[in-house]
């Protein structure tokens, strides 16, 4: 008779289900301005802790606390105020245009917008972004045509790219944005190559890579983390830890029992883990990292803690797999309303702006989609001509008998 039981393994579970109790109290925050803030050429066993911890700068009265909280500039602040609101009047606005029919899909970033606004931030132009599908914050923070980024949405004859990505997989080289790629994961590799070919060229650009906390499953995550480990390129590493990846929370991508950015460890490269709804801390973590790979001394891994507050996707229901008022049970609140409160704290804002902010950039998405519409929707603008572009350098023979009888 055998001695041993049957074996087992571990499947992770959320703590809560639909039908629950919203519960984040295994979700350590630490005091704001408790984290110190190390030498930009500090080791990974330098500042092991601060992989584990959080850094946080804007306490429960609003108020910017600690060392992170230092040498941030009053314009970036309220600038990085303006750029979230745009953010989240054009994630709501093409949300609309989805569910009239006029785009097929779309996917929103709310309570995500301090960290892609805050990032941004810190680059410089020529500095290259490798994104997901929830930065348009990168590209909405910079001068990058309104019009054009909406008719990508509506697939119509003014898209940029001609219809061949799905509606939210923007490109702009010039504004430091890579082509969004839909097999997941791939991007972060992509960032630590071209950072390395950065370096060769004796350029002074650095690359940011971006990635979800599910996609950290991926192997392209670890080859990533391989390479920035050994050549040590110019790169600062981001993983948006929002707690679920589509209806798979964190622990499913293993990280329930560890952090995400204590991954970096094993890898001998230095980590943050940082409130990602806090843009102050978003700010100054950006700054630090992207400082850090501009002077030579190699990879960083920031860890953002924050939520998906949005379903997924258009094509997502989240009341399928999570508790109904999880969002707004968040313990790190809504970074919109963190920063207005801070800068209204300090007289640098008030609630008339905010009022008179918001309908300023309602009306500009509402007057730039009008114009994008002009061009047409879903379904209607698009040539089909432009499948047959830049394929080939030579066309085949078969694609022009195709294109022979389309009479395009």
């Amino acid at each position: 008779m055998s001695e041993y039981k049957p074996l087992k393994f571990h499947v992770p579970e959320p703590p809560r289900r639909p039908g629950d109790e919203p519960d984040f109290s295994g979700v350590v925050i630490p005091e704001a301005g408790s984290v110190r803030r190390p030498p930009v050429d500090s080791s990974a066993a330098d500042m092991k802790e601060l992989a584990s911890t959080m850094v946080r700068v804007l306490n429960k009265d609003g108020e910017a606390v600690g060392p992170w909280a230092e040498g941030l500039d009053d314009d970036i602040l309220i600038q990085g105020l303006k750029n979230m609101i745009r953010v989240r009047a054009y994630d709501e606005r093409m949300m609309t245009l989805q569910r009239q029919g006029k785009t097929s899909f779309y996917m929103k970033c709310t309570g995500e917008e301090a960290i892609a606004v805050g990032f941004r931030a810190a680059m410089e132009k020529g500095d290259m972004n490798f994104p997901t599908y929830r930065q348009q914050g990168l590209l909405l923070s910079t001068d990058y045509p309104l019009v054009d980024m909406i008719c990508q949405i509506l697939s119509n004859s003014r898209d940029p790219l001609k219809g061949r990505q799905l509606p939210i997989m923007y490109s702009s080289k010039e504004h430091g944005f890579f082509s969004i790629s839909g097999n997941l994961g791939t991007q972060f590799i992509q960032a630590v190559g071209w950072a390395m070919a950065s370096a060769i060229k004796g350029d002074t650009k650095i690359a940011a890579g971006w990635i979800g906390d599910g996609s950290t499953a991926e192997t392209d995550f670890h080859a990533a983390l391989v390479n920035a480990s050994v050549y040590k390129p110019p790169v600062v590493l981001n993983i948006v830890n929002n707690q679920w990846a589509i209806s798979s929370f964190r622990g499913i991508a293993g990280g329930d029992h560890a952090t995400f950015g204590e991954r970096a460890l094993g890898y001998d490269f230095p980590a943050l883990r940082v409130d990602g709804n806090d843009f102050l801390a978003v700010y100054a973590a950006s700054k630090w990292a992207v400082e850090r790979a501009r002077r030579g001394f190699g990879p960083t891994l920031i860890e953002w803690v924050t939520y998906r507050v949005a379903p997924h996707s258009t094509s997502d229901d989240p009341s399928q797999y999570r508790p109904k008022e999880e969002s707004s049970a968040w313990p790190l609140g809504d970074p919109i309303l963190r920063l207005k409160n801070h800068l209204i704290s300090r007289d640098l804002w008030s609630e008339e702006r905010q009022t008179q902010t918001e309908a300023e950039y309602n009306d500009e998405i509402r007057a730039a989609t009008k114009e994008a519409e002009s061009y047409g929707v879903m379904g209607s603008g698009a040539s089909p001509k432009d499948m047959f572009d830049d394929v080939y350098e030579e066309m085949p023979p078969h694609l022009r008998e195709q294109r022979q009888k389309l009479g395009v």
